[in-house]
């Protein structure tokens, strides 16, 4: 649960914190858990609300060119397979926040356009336009090490 904490947020403290703090919830909350899907979706959940929480606590979010529309494309991205876990936060880091956040909540949590744009208080179109712009610089980083 770590890594979820650490993809999201650029310092390790940050991550640690948002990690202890959302274990607090889990185990506050256990209760609440209903059974329905998995038990680990259900701590993930936490920990990346969490993380978003600490997020916008330390350092707002900002979406440049939020009144950019860009059409659904499929454009044939995806991360090498042989890039360790450790390159890939590497790269994740060289993102602006709001793009990291967009790219993993749609790529690694598997959230859908409009569920990105409810948790994060931002259009639809935001969200596909900062997603299309995290592929592209993840692109131009892996191309400036040899990718």
């Amino acid at each position: 649960m770590f890594s979820v904490c650490r993809r999201y947020l650029r310092s390790g403290e940050d991550a640690e914190e948002a990690l202890v703090s959302g274990f607090f919830k889990v185990f506050s909350q256990i209760e609440n858990f209903a059974g329905a899907g998995s038990f680990e979706g259900w701590i993930r959940r936490i920990m990346v609300n969490e993380a978003l929480m600490m997020l916008r606590k330390r350092q707002p979010l900002v979406f440049p060119g939020e009144e950019w529309a860009f059409p659904d494309q499929v454009d044939g991205f995806s991360i090498e397979a042989e890039l360790s876990a450790r390159e890939i936060l590497d790269l994740l880091d060289h993102l602006p926040p709001g793009y990291r956040t967009v790219f993993n909540l749609y790529v690694l949590e598997g959230f859908k356009h409009h569920e990105i744009a409810e948790t994060l208080g931002i259009s639809i179109n935001t969200s596909k336009s900062q997603l299309i712009l995290a592929k592209g610089k993840l692109r131009n980083l892996l191309k400036a090490k040899g990718f």
